[in-house]
């Protein structure tokens, strides 16, 4: 993937975290992204509270991966890290 891509993809990656952070952070939790890979998986580090959470999983899945995918089509899939 040319740099310029993904670096555009990462800034609207970034800007839809954006939108989901508050709720994470309410729970005492955070999201980091640590990494676009070249077939546009998203790989996350979830922190905090989420890091181990029961519910992480869930979390990621029903909640950060829709609202990426909803914003940003070209993610094929959001995964823990």
């Amino acid at each position: 993937m040319e740099n310029s891509v993904k670096e555009e993809l990462l800034v609207r990656v970034n800007e839809s975290l954006e939108k989901v952070r508050p709720y994470l952070q309410a729970d005492g939790g955070d999201i980091e992204i640590v990494e676009l890979t070249d077939d546009n998986v998203l790989r996350v580090k979830l922190t905090g509270a989420c890091h181990g959470c029961p519910f992480s999983m869930q979390t990621l899945k029903a909640g950060v991966e829709q609202a990426v995918k909803s914003d940003v089509p070209e993610i094929k899939e959001v995964v823990s890290d």
